[in-house]
């Protein structure tokens, strides 16, 4: 086996992931057989080009009719070629477009259901840019490079039979040019896929830097950290530059080299035919047709280098993406999920559940927790940070599994059930609430999607959020901003905690859901909330007392395990952490 031969076979296993490409444009049969069919019109009247040169230059100066059929000749190929190439262009770049759009489709609804370690693990700018910069790539692959490399092989083929047809024996010496063209292609293939995946990294290092840094841009002005931001991003695109260089740089060469020894081929072989033409071996006007066929043939064989560079830079960014697409869901509905009663209790149980973070795997969140919720009951949940309080929420939302042990509501294991149908009977208002760049109905309404405007409002209004949005320009249509920006923190919250009223789940749970209120405010919202409560199994995390103090039950947790429980009065008699906690908020 020889070198270019071993050499090669990486690379083409590596072009393979474009592969992948192929169900999404199977599903536009149509446009990719219209394409087929101008891409055969437009290179059979590009082959016939060189036929209706050669009757010109042989027979369009003998005078009489034979000039003007041989310029209509010309004129009806050149007028074939423009509307199937024109008809090629708009068949392979509409199916590039809808082919990406599958694409990115799929690819974004396959992250927003891998679990929370996935998105823990990777950072959401990375993702955008899988998502935008390297499908871009694959939209040029389809809409131009694939295009391209398939006109070019088809001009190549019927360009070299059509040089033999012409004149053999200039012909043959015209192959020696072939190999000399294909050699560099396959020798800089493997590097150049490896820089081109090296450039889409830092491309998407530059996109993640910005994304967070735009997203934190208070964090960043509060610190007067401009200039500083400025320059890590400034060196992220200096990277990026760098490593674009050296992409281009080796598909310079490449190209260079393929079209510098298929051309210096091709006049070597037309100085021969030269001395043809004058020995009386060959007519101008076949010589001419040569000449055509190796100057199609031979930019066609340019064209496929620069081919092959484009598809090597695209293979990395399919590769990139295929990672996502093999990226396993982690939380998943099982084959035949469990239907929850309807309506739900809402009873819970914790029983001896050990889970650890995948990021933490030493460190236990949870260490044999057993908790049990009844229906109806309001539990709270306090503990100093990193006691396990959050994780339990994340858990009952099946963002995660335990390593050991079960959860179950109303009896049936949650690994049993539909994580989609298990989370529409829970209603979480986290601490740090999410609010999306539309307007505070749309923001609310995420709750419930089929809530009319009156149930909006209505929810708003429990929350003590009617007021302020309705003093907006637009009211409830006011657009807030990305992240609720146009918003306090404490009318942020009042909008989370709107959109879980509107939900009206069975199971409601409180990550410090008045964390951010106002005193008044929080009067208000708690009373909204108590309502809310009644008749549901409520979970509660707060690190201020005085909002759980009518709480049904009281678990104090340290370290992932329950340490002690029971009313407010009854754990302040039996002192330890609670009554400590306690000293520290509440003035005697």
């Amino acid at each position: 086996m020889t070198e270019p031969e071993t050499s090669s076979r990486p690379a083409l296993r590596r072009l393979g992931s474009l592969g992948t490409l192929w169900p999404f444009v199977r599903r536009h049969r149509g446009l990719f057989s219209a394409w087929l069919v101008a891409l055969a019109v437009s290179s059979t009247a590009t082959l016939s080009l060189p036929p209706a040169v050669k009757q010109m230059i042989d027979h369009g100066f003998t005078g009489g009719g034979q000039i003007n059929r041989a310029f209509a000749l010309l004129l009806l190929v050149a007028i074939v070629m423009a509307l199937a190439t024109a008809a090629r262009f708009f068949f392979v770049s509409l199916l590039g477009e809808k082919v990406v759009a599958d694409l990115r489709g799929q690819l974004y609804a396959h992250l927003i259901t891998l679990g929370a370690g996935f998105h823990d693990r990777n950072r959401s700018g990375e993702l955008v840019s899988r998502l935008t910069a390297d499908s871009e790539l694959l939209r040029s692959v389809i809409g131009s490079t694939m295009s391209v490399a398939l006109r070019s092989s088809v001009t190549v083929v019927g360009s070299l039979v059509m040089l033999f047809v012409t004149s053999p024996r200039l012909a043959a010496w015209s192959l020696l040019g072939i190999p000399l063209a294909v050699l560099p292609i396959i020798l800089g293939a493997r590097r150049l896929r490896a820089i081109s995946r090296d450039s889409q990294d830092r491309i998407a290092d530059a996109n993640s830097l910005a994304a967070e840094t735009l997203g934190a841009v208070r964090t960043v002005q509060a610190h007067a950290r401009e200039p500083y931001e400025q320059g890590r991003f400034n060196h992220a695109l200096k990277d990026a530059i760098g490593a674009a260089r050296r992409r281009i740089r080796a598909q310079s060469l490449v190209t260079a080299s393929a079209i510098l020894l298929v051309f210096g081929a091709i006049v070597g072989v037309l100085w021969l035919g030269a001395h043809d033409v004058i020995a009386g071996r060959l007519s101008a006007g076949t010589l001419g047709q040569f000449v055509l066929y190796a100057l199609i043939g031979g930019g066609s064989v340019g064209a496929l280098a620069e081919v092959w560079n484009e598809l090597q830079r695209a293979s990395g960014g399919m590769g990139r993406i295929s990672e996502l697409l093999q990226e396993d869901v982690e939380i998943r509905a099982p084959s035949a999920p469990q239907a929850l009663p309807a309506p739900l209790r809402g009873e819970i149980r914790f029983d001896d559940v050990v889970f650890h973070y995948p990021q933490r795997p030493d460190t236990a969140a949870l260490d044999h927790f057993n908790l049990h919720v009844r229906h109806g009951e309001t539990v709270a949940l306090v503990g100093p940070s990193g006691a396990g309080k959050s994780t339990v929420l994340q858990l009952l939302l099946r963002f995660h599994d335990p390593r050991n042990g079960s959860i179950s509501v109303d009896g049936l294991d949650l690994r049993q059930l539909d994580p989609a149908a298990l989370r529409a009977e829970l209603a979480l208002v986290p601490q740090q609430p999410t609010l999306f760049a539309a307007s505070a109905r749309d923001n609310i309404r995420y709750g419930r999607l089929d809530a009319t405007d009156a149930e909006v409002e209505e929810a708003a209004r429990a929350a003590e959020a009617d007021d302020f949005l309705r003093a907006l320009p637009e009211g409830y249509d006011s657009e807030l901003g990305e992240r609720g920006a146009r918003l306090s923190g404490g009318q942020q919250q009042r909008i989370a905690i709107a959109r879980a009223l509107l939900k009206d789940a069975p199971i409601l749970l409180l990550d410090e859901a008045t964390s951010a209120l106002d005193a008044q405010s929080e009067r208000a919202v708690q009373q909204a909330l108590e309502r809310l409560m009644a008749g549901r199994t409520t979970l509660v995390i707060a690190h201020r007392l005085a909002t759980i103090l009518k709480a049904d039950r009281i678990v104090v947790m340290d370290h992932g395990r329950i340490i002690a429980q029971g009313t407010h009065q009854q754990l302040l008699a039996e002192g330890g952490l609670y009554a400590d906690l306690a000293k520290l908020q509440f003035i005697d």
